[in-house]
C-alpha cells in the first residue's frame, strides 16, 4: 500500500517528530543499562542483610542453585550479571505479550492514541523507579515498563504509514539511527548521573529523575506535535454497499509473516545470547572492567549509527538483512577462536554491522507485507517474536557457554547463524513493490 497522501513538508515534519520522540525514549530507556550491576548490588546489600526472607534473597538463592548445577566453577562476580539477565528476560517476555496488543489497538483506535497511552505507562514505570527504595518496587517498575513500552513498534508503524514503497527502506533506517545514537549516548549519560546522589534511600534517583523528565517531555511533545498517521482509507464504503477492505484479503504476500517472524525469532535467539555472553568472555580472556566493556559497546554503537545513516538507508532491505546475517555468522566464529584484543575489536566491528542492518531490514520487509489497516498488529507480532527470542537467548547461550566452554558455544552459535543465513538467502525474496525503488 502507498503512504497516506502528504505533502513532502508535512511528511518531513512527522518524521522529525517520530525521530526526536524515539530518540528521547531510547535515551531514557538506556540510562539504566550500565547501572544494573551497582543498582542490583545496592538492593542485595540492603535486603539480604536486613531480611533473609525477602523476594530478592529468594531470587538470588534460585540463581545460585542454577549456577552450581554446572561442572565448572562460576565466579560470584556473575551473580549480579545473572540477576540483570533474568530481569532483562522478564522485560522481553512482557514485551512479547504486550506488543501484538498495542499494535492491534493502534490499528483500531489510531497510532497517536495508542502511543499516548503507552507513554502514560512509561511515565508510571519510571516514576516507580524514582521511588524504588526497595527491590520489590523496582521489580514492579520493570513489569509496568515491559507491559507498556510501545514507542519502538509504533514509531516503526508510523514511519511506514507516511512512506511509500520507494521511501520505506530509508525511513526504517532512520528509526535504526535513533537506536544507535541512543545506545551510544544513553548509557554514558546514565552512568554519569548515577554519580550524583540526591536521595540517600535511592542513590539512583538522580538518573531515574532525569529519565522521568525525558519521558514526560517526550509525552508532551507527542501530544502537541504528533498528528494521526493511520490511513483513514483502511475501510471505505464500496459501490455495492459492502466494505472495501485494505487488509490481508487484498494484500499479496511475497514473504509470509510466519516466515518473517520466524526469521526474526531465530536470529534474535542466537544474537541476544551472544550479546549477553560478551561481558563474561571479555572478563575471562582479557580481564575487562565495566568501563572497558562500555567503551567496546560505545564503539559498536558509533559504527552502527554511521552505517545506518550511510549504507543501510541506501540498500534494498533484503540486501541489508543478508549483509547483517553474514557479518553475524563471521563474528560468532571469530569470537570462538580469538586470542587477542585486536581480534575482539574486529569481531565487534562485524557485530556493529549486524546491529545496523538485520532488525531494520526485517522490519522494513514486514511492513511491505502488511496492508494499511493491519500494519500495527503485524509489526507488533513481528516485534513480539523477536522479544521471545531475546527472553530465551541469554539463558540458553550462557548455559551452553558454562557447560561446554567458549569454543563449543560460539561454534554452535555460528552454526545456528549459518542456518539463519540459509533461511535469508534461500527463502526470503524481495517484495514486488520494493523493486520499484530507485
Amino acid at each position: 500500500m502507498s503512504a497516506i497522501q502528504l505533502s513532502p513538508q508535512k511528511r518531513k515534519q512527522i518524521l522529525r517528530v517520530i525521530f526526536i520522540s524515539l530518540l528521547l525514549d531510547l535515551i531514557s530507556f538506556t540510562f539504566i543499562l550500565p547501572l544494573f550491576p551497582k543498582l542490583l548490588e545496592f538492593y542485595r546489600k540492603l535486603e539480604t542483610q536486613d531480611d533473609s526472607s525477602s523476594l530478592l534473597n529468594h531470587i538470588l538463592l534460585g540463581l545460585n542453585a542454577y549456577k552450581r548445577s554446572f561442572s565448572r566453577p562460576i565466579s560470584d562476580r556473575y551473580d549480579i550479571v545473572l540477576l540483570g539477565g533474568a530481569l532483562g528476560s522478564l522485560f522481553s517476555f512482557l514485551q512479547a505479550i504486550a506488543s501484538p496488543i498495542i499494535g492491534t489497538l493502534s490499528d483500531k483506535y489510531g497510532r497517536r492514541t495508542a502511543l499516548l497511552w503507552s507513554m502514560a505507562g512509561n511515565i508510571a514505570s519510571v516514576a516507580l523507579w524514582v521511588a524504588a527504595t526497595d527491590f520489590r518496587t523496582f521489580l514492579v517498575s520493570r513489569i509496568v515498563g515491559g507491559l507498556s513500552e510501545g514507542n519502538v513498534q509504533l514509531a516503526t508503524a508510523m514511519a511506514a504509514d507516511v512512506s511509500d514503497d520507494k521511501q520505506r527502506g530509508a525511513t526504517m533506517a532512520l528509526v535504526g539511527v535513533s537506536f544507535s545514537i541512543a545506545f551510544t549516548i544513553g548509557p554514558a549519560l546514565g552512568a554519569a548521573l548515577a554519580n550524583i546522589e540526591t536521595v540517600k534511600s535511592n542513590p539512583f534517583a538522580t538518573a531515574a529523575g532525569f529519565s522521568l523528565f525525558l519521558i514526560v517531555g517526550e509525552t508532551m511533545y507527542l501530544y502537541f506535535y504528533l498528528p494521526e498517521t493511520l490511513p483513514s482509507s483502511r475501510a471505505r464504503p464500496a459501490t455495492n454497499g459492502s466494505i472495501l477492505k485494505t487488509g490481508s484479503e487484498q494484500q499479496k504476500h511475497t514473504n509470509s509473516h510466519t516466515l518473517l517472524n520466524f526469521t526474526h525469532f531465530i536470529f534474535i535467539l542466537f544474537f541476544s545470547g551472544m550479546e549477553f555472553s560478551l561481558p563474561f568472555m571479555t572478563y575471562d580472556l582479557f580481564a575487562y572492567t565495566s568501563s572497558q566493556s562500555g567503551r567496546l559497546l560505545g564503539f559498536m554503537g558509533l559504527i552502527a549509527s554511521i552505517l545506518q545513516g550511510s549504507v543501510t538507508r541506501r540498500l534494498h532491505p533484503l540486501r541489508v538483512v543478508q549483509l547483517g546475517v553474514v557479518a553475524c555468522a563471521a563474528s560468532f566464529f571469530m569470537l570462538g577462536r580469538l586470542t587477542t584484543e585486536a581480534g575482539l575489536w574486529g569481531a565487534a566491528t562485524l557485530l556493529a554491522v549486524t546491529t545496523a542492518t538485520v532488525v531494520t531490514g526485517l522490519n522494513s520487509l514486514s511492513s511491505f507485507e502488511a496492508a494499511e489497516g493491519e500494519r500495527g498488529g503485524k509489526l507488533g507480532n513481528h516485534r513480539s517474536w523477536g522479544q521471545i527470542g531475546r527472553s530465551c537467548g541469554p539463558l540458553l547461550f550462557c548455559t551452553l557457554y558454562w557447560w561446554a566452554g567458549r569454543d563449543v558455544a560460539y561454534a554452535i552459535g555460528g552454526a545456528g547463524m549459518l542456518g539463519v543465513c540459509a533461511i535469508v538467502f534461500g527463502t526470503l525474496k524481495a517484495p514486488v513493490k520494493s523493486l520499484h525503488r530507485k
